[in-house]
């Protein structure tokens, strides 16, 4: 099969290539799927350049990134039922703790790791459900409804953000986002009720006087440089639900004014969700899908033997959509 490699940390252009691999089969209790669309995101590029903390060397002699993508089941193993042949399915985990991800013709995982994409919803936006949509959907809702609460979505233009202002509208929440000038109409467009510039002198105050008194749960990509920004706005008892702080990984925090608010931390890591919470939110996610309520803007495609180019794209942040190797 066609697949796209790595062995060595580097440059995108430098060390990513394309060989063939043989096709795999799957064991007792996994499937095999013919890959139409692997998605790639920040954490695939991270791993494949060595920016993760305290990692010196590859994980395997080869690896095939990517933990995201969708596709068709083609065979399935021992003890998986046999009318998953044929099934469309998006793909979650497909790297995690793997040599092997989905940026290949073929890949063989868990068969629950392939969840049966709903009738609607195309392959491409499949590609985008695992790490970003998950992602999305356990901040916005990890502690239940947010219906009549107050939902501050940071980053509201970057992937997890612009789902994270939709599933929270469509949840039934007041939703005020951050983001750059370039992206205030879009974010706006994706139903955030309040749309303000991260970069504005006065955005606690513009957050504290729409909000009714403050934010029930915030949904967080940065969280160092915000913590400040949060312990001003948050409501008594409110959570922030952070997946991300990559401009400071050792913040400094105001525990002060967040201990007399009793504010609730609560740190995602998609890849090791525990069972209930992930299929919690897989639900989350087929039913705004089923409903509608979720917009994907156009991908961002390549072929195999451009993938250094989608991975430098994924790098240069700003993108809009995702970014898709199609096989």
């Amino acid at each position: 099969m066609k697949a796209v490699t790595w062995r060595k940390f580097g440059a995108a252009q430098d060390v990513l290539q394309v060989e063939e691999l043989p096709k795999p089969t799957p064991a007792a209790g996994e499937v095999l799927v013919r890959v139409a669309f692997s998605g790639a995101n920040p954490s695939d590029a991270k791993a494949r350049s060595g920016t993760r903390p305290g990692v010196t060397k590859p994980p395997f002699e080869v690896i095939v990134p990517h933990s995201d993508g969708a596709g068709v089941i083609e065979a399935v193993g021992a003890g998986v039922d046999a009318a998953r042949v044929g099934a469309r399915v998006w793909i979650w985990n497909g790297q995690w703790q793997r040599p092997f991800g989905t940026c290949a013709e073929y890949v063989v995982l868990p068969a629950d790791q392939a969840v049966t994409l709903p009738e609607t919803v195309s392959l491409e936006v499949g590609a985008v459900l695992g790490i970003p949509g998950l992602t999305a959907a356990q901040t916005v809702f990890g502690d239940g409804d947010v219906t009549g609460k107050v939902v501050l979505v940071s980053g509201g233009g970057g992937s997890v953000g612009f789902l994270a202002v939709q599933l929270a509208a469509w949840g039934g929440a007041t939703v005020i986002a951050t983001c750059g000038a370039r992206d205030m109409a879009r974010v706006k467009a994706a139903g955030a009720t309040h749309v303000f510039d991260y970069a504005s002198p006065t955005l606690a105050e513009d957050i504290l006087a729409v909000s009714g008194g403050g934010v029930d749960r915030a949904v967080e990509v940065e969280l160092g440089p915000n913590l400040a920004l949060l312990a001003e706005v948050m409501k008594p008892l409110g959570t922030i639900a952070a997946y991300g702080s990559a401009k400071d990984m050792t913040p400094e925090m105001p525990f002060g004014p967040m201990l007399f608010k009793a504010l609730k931390l609560d740190i995602t890591l998609i890849y090791i969700l525990p069972k209930a919470a992930r299929d919690a939110a897989i639900a989350r996610l087929h039913d705004a899908l089923t409903a509608g309520a979720l917009t994907l803007e156009t991908p961002n495609v390549f072929a195999p033997d451009a993938a250094g180019a989608a991975h430098d794209l994924v790098e240069a942040g700003g993108r809009k959509g995702a970014v898709l190797v199609a096989f």
